[in-house]
């Protein structure tokens, strides 16, 4: 979950070192050490604490008031994050095309996912909890911003914005733009989209159940339609979209023509 000009939200990250080129089978080394975590979205108290315990209740509490004047919490599913891939996330992974980039990859089970299917795989994400837990489970992960310099610009096959993070700092349509220049020409974005007919523009805080919260940022919230016309906007191509149960899935294609630069299947671009 991470902004265009402002300050990152969750699904991004920083580290020193950057991954290199590797086989196949095997996963860049961790960098050798994180710079110190920054007051801000993702990064806060009852974020961190829930990623590395597991468990919730944690929300995102909309400051902006709805039609009726009231303020709104909406549920975060650390739970589900922390958990082994479901039935939803299988059928993200078997999608994926070559080496993958998850944006904003939270605790990391896709990325671990991957690395266990022998895809290679990275993570980003602005927590230093995510990123850990990320590592901890097998998987590669640097702490950095969709938003900064990444390995391998232009060159992943594949890129995933799913729980939630296509609402990243609050313009999709400047997220998209960013993440189809990270993919290579002919890439593929796999986005999950909320199962209901929404567009919004939210400011939040991340809340627990105690009322700790963090500051204020700015997010989106899109449903299929909504985030359809934000990846036209951004240049991307439809092609594909399947649901299940309450989740909303999109594939997405960089359509223009393939040029230099292009990953093998079997390397992380680095």
């Amino acid at each position: 979950m991470t902004g265009t000009g402002a300050p990152p939200l969750r699904p991004a990250c920083l580290s020193p070192s950057e991954p290199r080129s590797v086989p196949r089978a095997r996963q860049p080394r961790p960098p050798e050490a994180s710079p110190p975590a920054r007051p801000g979205p993702w990064i806060d108290d009852p974020y961190d604490l829930a990623v590395h315990t597991g468990r919730g209740p944690l929300f995102l509490r909309s400051l902006t008031d709805d039609a009726a004047g009231d303020e709104r919490l909406l549920p975060l599913d650390v739970e589900g994050w922390c958990a082994p891939p479901d039935r939803g996330d299988r059928s993200v992974l078997h999608r994926c095309e070559g080496p993958v980039l998850d944006i904003g990859c939270g605790p990391g089970r896709l990325v671990a996912a991957l690395t266990g299917r022998g895809v290679p795989a990275l993570g980003i994400d602005v927590s230093p909890a995510a990123v850990a837990r990320t590592r901890r489970l097998g998987g590669a992960a640097v702490r950095r911003s969709v938003f900064e310099r990444l390995p391998g610009e232009g060159r992943w096959p594949t890129a995933l914005l799913r729980d939630g993070n296509v609402g990243i700092a609050g313009d999709p349509v400047a997220l998209l733009a960013r993440t189809r220049r990270l993919t290579a020409p002919g890439g593929l974005l796999l986005a999950e989209a909320l199962a209901q007919d929404v567009d919004e523009r939210l400011l939040v805080r991340i809340e627990d159940a105690n009322g700790r919260h963090g500051p204020p940022f700015a997010w989106a919230r899109l449903g299929a339609a909504a985030l359809l016309g934000a990846a036209r906007a951004a240049g991307w191509t439809a092609a594909d979209r399947w649901t299940l149960g309450a989740r909303c899935f999109l594939a997405l294609r960089n359509t223009p023509h393939a040029g230099p630069g292009t990953v093998a299947g079997g390397r992380l671009p680095g």
